[in-house]
């Protein structure tokens, strides 16, 4: 098991990424704190898991958001060996709907919180030689037209990763990022259904989206994510990886 006995937070882990990310640490030998918002899918999630896996319901919004869940996470398990900033709202904005409200929700959800997670969190961090995995995403590099707020967010995540990397070296505590794709979770299948695409989507993507054939899997990204809060990975800190089928840099012949 290659993360025998580690505590690792995961927030947004009562649904897609963050859910595959802690059930696959739990079978690695984790204690995981699952965080999220909605109590039946977190409660399902737990129960699931097992002991190893303790509920934490909490909005990253409230500024007292991240102080809580370190609590929680101390009160259930006595330590903590890595957090994974998982969580993100993913508004649909652009330059014409923007509002200050959304702009400030977003970052507020998708940085502050990392941020000030990352913070609270830091002493245990630094006592036991643990790490961060911020979950980031490919739209830092510039985004899609409808996703200016959350592009602006993840581009601000990736410098975050970055400079605590850099600053915190010498303490230890190693902070890798994730520049993750489209991924197929039940939110992102609900939401394309809603905004008007069929029920059978998935089989229709186009191969400028999805080269192998079908979307990225919830699955693939908790797979890598076990090598990066593993002692495995150390003493690697600072790296960014894009996690998606095709190359971010150049172009790729597919694309038009």
């Amino acid at each position: 098991m290659r993360l025998r006995d580690k505590v690792i937070i995961v927030t947004g882990s009562t649904t897609g990424i963050g859910r595959a990310i802690a059930g696959r640490c739990v079978a690695e030998g984790a204690r995981v704190l699952v965080h999220g918002r909605d109590r039946a899918h977190g409660e399902a999630v737990v129960a699931k898991l097992g002991p190893a896996a303790v509920l934490h319901l909490d909005d990253l919004a409230d500024p007292g958001c991240p102080a809580r869940i370190v609590a929680a996470a101390l009160a259930a398990f006595g330590r903590i060996d890595a957090v994974v900033n998982n969580a993100a709202i993913v508004p649909r904005t652009t330059i014409h709907n923007a509002t200050v409200e959304t702009f400030e929700y977003t970052m507020a959800v998708n940085v502050r919180a990392p941020l000030f997670l990352i913070q609270a969190a830091f002493p245990q961090l630094k006592a036991n030689g643990g790490c961060v995995l911020n979950i980031g995403s490919i739209n830092a590099h510039s985004g899609e037209p409808t996703f200016l707020h959350y592009s602006i967010s993840k581009g601000a995540l990736q410098t975050l990763s970055r400079n605590l990397a850099n600053a915190h070296a010498a303490d230890k505590v190693r902070i890798n990022h994730f520049n993750v794709g489209w991924v197929l979770t039940d939110n992102e299948y609900a939401k394309q259904v809603a905004e008007g695409l069929p029920r059978d989507w998935p089989e229709k993507v186009p191969a400028v989206y999805a080269p192998a054939g079908r979307l990225t899997q919830p699955e693939v990204i908790a797979a890598a994510a076990v090598y990066w809060l593993g002692d495995e990975s150390k003493p690697i800190s600072g790296s960014v990886l894009e996690l998606e089928q095709f190359s971010v840099y150049g172009r790729n012949p597919a694309k038009t």
